[in-house]
């Protein structure tokens, strides 16, 4: 139950507070107005490369407890966690290796010196079709996180038809 409270506390704290915290005014007083968007942006980059760093390290070991469960508790896992699980690491490995480089490498190209301003409008673009790709995988990965948090904290699969006489001596 840890590990999802845990990973769900990060996600939600990275998406929300840190992004306002990122675009406040007290940051652009502390940056600068010409440096603001793209120092902030580079942070903001760099707080989601980690999160998404510790949701890979947080669904591993959510598949870890997943499968001492069954081992020693023996209940089988159904296929709807299972899939769950699996999805929410896919995305993080997805989010993690591929996207967020990518608009990293995005975000420092729309800054870059020797690129005109037909190629940083070009540049913007994409980099906006892929921050609304990114947000809504985040988006889509909070809500998966809260399902398995969910049922994680609710108990499942209790055993049937064990009467309390049973375990009487």
């Amino acid at each position: 139950m840890l590990n999802a409270a845990v990973w769900l506390g990060a996600a939600v704290f990275c998406s929300t507070t840190l992004l306002v915290a990122f675009n406040s005014r007290d940051t652009v007083g502390l940056l600068g107005a010409q440096y603001f968007t793209q120092v902030s942006g580079a942070l903001i980059q760099i707080v989601f490369s980690r999160l998404f760093h510790l949701q890979i390290l947080c669904a591993s070991l959510a598949w870890l407890h997943l499968v001492a469960e069954w081992m020693y508790l023996g209940r089988i896992p159904r296929r709807i966690w299972v899939g769950l699980l699996t999805l929410l690491f896919s995305l993080s490995l997805l989010g993690s290796m591929w996207l967020c480089p990518k608009l990293a490498q995005l975000q420092r190209a729309q800054y870059a010196a020797n690129y005109t301003t037909v190629q940083r409008a070009a540049v913007q673009r994409g980099y906006n079709f892929w921050d609304g790709v990114f947000q809504a995988v985040n988006v889509f990965m909070i809500a998966g996180i809260a399902v398995y948090f969910w049922r994680v904290t609710h108990a499942q699969d209790e055993p049937r038809f064990v009467s309390p006489a049973k375990f009487r001596s």
